[in-house]
């Protein structure tokens, strides 16, 4: 197995199900990724440690989601010079804007790069990592622009399958 590129972590294993998102993306660029729990609140030295040693540990980029509150991304942005992107997690009745407000809501000199709520969120902080990576490495590079390529060609496929549609 792969040293891991990418940590993805999240406060809660409640979170999981979104998250695994993120490592559907990252499975289809071919980057390594572990995946772990810490919480910013109930487990803060534990979260500390972990931003503190990831670098050391061959990381490159750390995606953290979070619900309620969300302070995983910005603690762990605290403890790290790593890229880190923040996923809401949509886990309370406000449906993920608490999340999204917590994690945009930096002070400057901390950034966290911050992705929509939930599942779509979950799979760009995937793609975005990737992007993060494929700026020094060409083969993840490629495999984005064949990505690209992908989309574009979905859409096309849709577009004459309605413009197929309305004909009849």
């Amino acid at each position: 197995m792969s040293t891991p590129l990418v940590s993805i972590v999240m406060g809660s294993d409640s979170d999981l199900e979104i998250m695994r998102e993120a490592a559907k993306a990252l499975d289809e660029f071919g980057i390594a990724y572990e995946i772990d729990i810490t919480s910013a609140h109930r487990s803060p030295d534990r979260t500390a440690e972990y931003a503190r040693k990831a670098a050391t540990r061959g990381l490159h980029v750390i995606i953290a989601g979070a619900g309620g509150a969300a302070h995983l991304a910005g603690v762990i942005a605290a403890h790290t010079t790593l890229p880190v992107i923040g996923v809401p997690i949509p886990s309370t009745s406000l449906q993920g804007m608490d999340s999204l407000l917590a994690i945009v809501q930096m002070p400057a000199g901390i950034p966290v790069a911050t992705v929509a709520i939930g599942k779509p969120g979950a799979t760009n902080a995937g793609i975005l990592a990737a992007q993060i990576i494929g700026a020094a490495d060409a083969s993840v590079a490629k495999k984005l622009a064949d990505h690209k390529v992908k989309l574009a060609r979905g859409v096309e496929e849709k577009s004459n399958k309605l413009k197929a549609t309305l004909k009849n």
